[in-house]
């Protein structure tokens, strides 16, 4: 879950600056996923019930998103590999967030009025930059300060939950008042992260971890190579790529169960406030929960709990039921999310923790849902969403099955940002020597 490598580079004790760091980087986190909670945690009921687009049609929209991530995502990993501990994407993150209100005002809705093909690709590189690709950029490097100064990324991940359940708390009534006012305080939310990064001191990687570090795009491209990497990629671009496409348009099934759309659109935001305030507290247990089962069971627990959402969420009827399948998504997430990063700490060469991160789940998600978004779509016009959710869980448990083979085993000593005691003690990652030498 790092990019320390281990040695005489590794932390061993909690560096000068810790606390600073770790309560900026939090304030940090919580702006930026209230910005993004209040931008598109309902963009699939904007795009249905404000500009009236059929299922097929959101799902072209939405799937335009994850295309153009598929550039960007490796771009994103490439480049935060190379300015290491630099502050150069939390400063473009901030100003991108400040853009969302007029962008989402003066370009993005006239264009998908007008020309839905041309719209769904400007709102597919501005979202991808901002919130998809931006969002796992944001993470990675919380996951590499942390590493460098002796914190659990979780800790301050905790805190951008909380920040999208406090904006999902509010967002749905503002939302019936009018969608505007959310792509306004989106922007506003730029203010509190522009003022943290005046407050935050960034370094570049050679001065902490010396020239021999840099990475080349030959080296990132090395990573396509690793047999791991790709039985890595059977859980990602399989179970998790169909769960977020399961949730893609869920919002949406989840207000018709209500008399009206609006009714469904607030309770979907207080179910959502719910949830991540939960999925918070998760955050904070779930290195205990990794350090105790391990790494490829955490894994496999994880996307357990994701087939049953969806499967649930298609057997089950009522608002109460379907509630309980989405409170699933509070346990599933903290555990998916460590588990993840330190699946690629354990196995893969720490320097290229970003592109591995970036590439491997960032981009094979967007892989995924570029394809899988339109179709979907159209299965839901033409089957209801309980039919499709089935058929979507059925291929979630395939691909389940076949990665209990395909991932692998835990190393003797599995790295993670604490002890088996205390989460929080930093241990150093194994260094392989190049990147090839980790097929051994």
């Amino acid at each position: 879950m790092a990019l320390v490598a281990s040695g005489s580079d590794s932390p061993v004790v909690a560096r000068p600056g810790k606390v600073k760091v770790q309560v900026l980087l939090s304030v940090f986190v919580f702006a930026y996923f209230a910005s993004q909670a209040m931008s598109i945690s309902l963009l699939s009921n904007w795009l249905k019930s404000t500009l009236s687009l059929t299922g097929e049609q959101t799902g072209t929209v939405l799937g335009a998103n994850f295309i153009a991530a598929l550039i960007f995502q490796p771009l994103y990993g490439f480049i935060s590999d190379k300015i290491g501990f630099r502050k150069h994407v939390l400063w473009f993150l901030a100003i991108m967030v400040g853009a969302c209100g007029p962008f989402f005002y003066f370009i993005y809705e006239p264009l998908l009025k007008s020309n839905l093909i041309l719209g769904a690709a400007a709102g597919g590189a501005y979202l991808s930059l901002t919130f998809m690709a931006g969002s796992f950029a944001l993470e990675s490097y919380v996951d590499r300060l942390g590493r460098w100064y002796g914190f659990e990324y979780s800790r301050v991940r905790m805190f951008g939950a909380l920040g999208f359940a406090c904006a999902a708390f509010f967002s749905g009534n503002l939302f019936n008042i009018n969608p505007h006012i959310n792509f306004g305080i989106a922007s506003g939310l730029a203010v509190i992260l522009i003022g943290t990064l005046f407050f935050f001191r960034g370094e570049s990687k050679e001065a902490v971890l010396g020239k021999s570090s840099r990475v080349t795009l030959k080296d990132s491209f090395a990573v396509l190579k690793l047999p791991k990497f790709w039985g890595f990629m059977v859980l990602i671009l399989g179970v998790t790529n169909l769960y977020l496409v399961f949730d893609q348009q869920f919002p949406v099934y989840y207000a018709s169960q209500f008399e009206t759309e609006a009714i469904g659109r607030v309770m979907f935001g207080r179910l959502n406030f719910a949830q991540i305030f939960m999925e918070a507290g998760m955050l904070f247990i779930a290195p205990f929960i990794v350090n105790y089962i391990g790494i490829k069971r955490g894994l496999l627990l994880a996307a357990g709990i994701m087939i049953i959402r969806i499967t649930g969420s298609g057997l089950v009827e009522g608002p109460i039921a379907i509630s309980a399948m989405k409170m699933l998504h509070s346990i599933e997430l903290p555990i998916l999310a460590v588990s993840i990063f330190r699946y690629i700490a354990a196995h893969f060469e720490s320097r290229l923790a970003s592109t591995l991160y970036m590439v491997g789940v960032s981009f094979g998600h967007s892989l995924g849902l570029a394809i899988l978004s339109t179709p979907v779509g159209r299965l839901y016009d033409l089957f209801g969403f309980q039919h499709t959710y089935l058929i979507i869980g059925l291929g979630a448990l395939i691909c389940w099955v076949i990665s209990i083979w395909t991932l692998a085993p835990d190393p003797e000593t599995a790295p993670s940002n604490g002890a088996a005691v205390s989460p929080d003690a930093p241990v150093a990652d194994p260094l392989l020597s190049s990147v090839p030498d980790a097929k051994q």
